[in-house]
């Protein structure tokens, strides 16, 4: 018999609210029959960074008219859905909280089974919705709260090689934007500046790239900057526009090199478990950045391993790939009732130490 599963999603873990309906028929390619996302940006631009209790209020405002529009699109009601998936962590807890209420609520009116989904364990498995990609493959994950190196081997099973003990790239983005005034968020603000810059005219420090490992540090490469737009806010009077571009450019270069440089180092360790379709695969809101991408690309030919980039569209926040891991849980019979809880922190690897970067209140990620 056929079989198809039909799974809204609900994601709101930082400052994006969105909702979207996936179907899969028995295994053949999963549909996205709805995306939809509703972005904060206007709301947190006047304070250089997302506000955590703004952010909350307004997935509070805009969770229920995203479904309401997820299923519009998809031209389905509640009850044409199998299950509902949402994050459950980890995030900033309001906005958490705010998304498991809400899909609390649906479930029990609609008598729906529900899901608790790990916001990275939904990027994680964005390859498995957009290619289909067979298990054990590598993962980058870079998104503005997280970058580590994971070993996909299913889809509650990672082991983690690496990542930041302290600020992640997309966060490191956002404070420089902030630092040379440019708007947020800011990844593409500053990848834009770069364009026009000179990588080559500051030397910005490749943190940790002297140690072994595939541990990750930036925010010393923040701190790099700031010196020198110090330096030359005092000798100028102001931060003229070729400067402000060869900082972009110069910081996004050192970001670049160190992932490359770490990323070689993860694929020999994967590589070393002779996978039978060795694939490298990036996601997160970081792997939209095109200098990023194409460097990781260069790296993955020198290893002879497939690499693999979501649409950029899947790279950000989005309800979809909640909805996919989601289903990848209900297809193996896991469910969560309603005492499912919102969790800021839930790291994908639980048997590996906490990061140093973590803090008293355990692993972020």
């Amino acid at each position: 018999m056929t079989e198809t599963l039909t799974i809204l999603g609900l994601e709101s873990s930082c400052d994006d609210t969105a909702a979207a309906v996936v179907r899969q028929v028995d295994a053949q390619v999963p549909q996205i029959l709805s995306s939809v996302v509703a972005s904060q940006t206007d709301l947190h631009a006047d304070f250089g960074g997302v506000v955590p209790e703004i952010a909350a209020r307004a997935h509070t405002e805009k969770l229920d008219l995203c479904v309401e529009q997820a299923l519009t699109k998809a031209n389905l009601n509640l009850s044409d859905m199998d299950a509902i998936a949402v994050t459950a962590g980890p995030g900033l807890i309001g906005g958490v909280l705010a998304g498991v209420m809400c899909a609390k609520g649906l479930a029990a009116g609609s008598g729906l089974p529900l899901i608790g989904v790990n916001h990275l364990a939904g990027h994680a498995l964005t390859p498995r919705l957009t290619d289909q990609i067979a298990f054990p493959y590598l993962m980058l994950l870079i998104s503005g709260g997280h970058c580590q190196f994971l070993i996909a081997k299913g889809a509650q099973d990672f082991t983690r090689l690496g990542g930041t003990i302290d600020d992640a790239p997309g966060e490191a983005f956002d404070k420089t934007a902030k630092l040379l005034a440019l708007p947020q968020p800011g990844g593409p603000s500053v990848e834009a500046a770069a364009q026009s810059g000179d990588p080559s005219r500051f030397r910005f420090p490749r943190p940790l790239l002297d140690r072994p490992g595939c541990d990750m540090s930036f925010s010393g490469l923040k701190t790099a900057l700031l010196r020198e737009r110090d330096r030359l806010v005092a000798e100028h009077g102001g931060l003229r526009r070729a400067d402000r571009a060869d900082l972009c450019a110069g910081f996004q270069a050192a970001i670049r090199d160190v992932l490359a440089e770490k990323s070689r180092r993860a694929l020999t360790e994967y590589l070393a478990l002779d996978p039978a379709n060795a694939t490298f695969a990036v996601a997160g809101g970081v792997a939209a950045n095109l200098a990023i991408r194409a460097e990781l690309e260069t790296v993955c030919a020198e290893f002879e391993t497939r690499f693999l980039a979501p649409p950029l569209a899947l790279c950000t926040d989005n309800a979809a790939m909640i909805a996919w891991a989601g289903m990848e849980r209900f297809r193996a019979g896991d469910c969560d009732g309603m005492t499912l809880q919102a969790r800021p922190r839930w790291p994908l690897d639980q048997q590996a130490p906490a990061m140093l970067g973590s803090g008293k209140k355990g692993a972020k990620a």
